[in-house]
């Protein structure tokens, strides 16, 4: 090593390292939009609150076509028994759909077991339902009436 006529060349080297990213400081991380963290709610919705969504969309749509049956069928003029029950129909259909919609999330979402095999059903699992069904009740009645019907008179 000391020998004055050894040059760096003669001397072993370590391989070239490659080439990494550069690593970001924690201070520079991106903040997401409003629209990018719903996108990930949606995207990462916990089970049960899909499940209870689904079952009370489900049984909103099928109902929504009933009363949109009925109602284009007035609106052409029909002579229907008991006349024109557009008001009653439209309570019947929003209670129906908060009725099965909470029995259907009752049935199909229970409670979580822990280390246990045996499902559980509480209330909680009907009132995930039912609130799930207020919003979606409404929203498909009023696609079914103010988007649909236009389309079908």
């Amino acid at each position: 090593m000391n020998d004055p006529k050894a040059t760096d060349a003669d001397e072993p080297t370590a391989p070239p390292a490659p080439d990494l990213p550069a690593r970001r400081e924690p201070s520079a991380v991106r903040q997401r939009s409003w629209a990018e963290i719903r996108w990930r709610q949606f995207r990462g919705a916990p089970r049960p609150v899909v499940r209870a969504v689904a079952a009370s969309l489900t049984v909103a749509v099928v109902l929504a076509m009933l009363y949109l049956a009925y109602d284009v069928a007035l609106s052409r003029g029909a002579q229907l028994p008991g006349g024109d029950l557009r008001t009653l129909a439209v309570t019947v259909y929003v209670v129906l759909v908060l009725v099965i919609g909470s029995i259907v999330t009752w049935l199909i979402v229970p409670q979580p077991t822990g280390s246990g095999t045996v499902a559980r059903r509480t209330g909680w699992s009907a009132a995930l339902g039912f609130f799930a069904a207020v919003p979606i009740a409404y929203l498909v009645l009023v696609v079914a009436v103010q988007v649909l019907k236009p389309l079908l008179t």
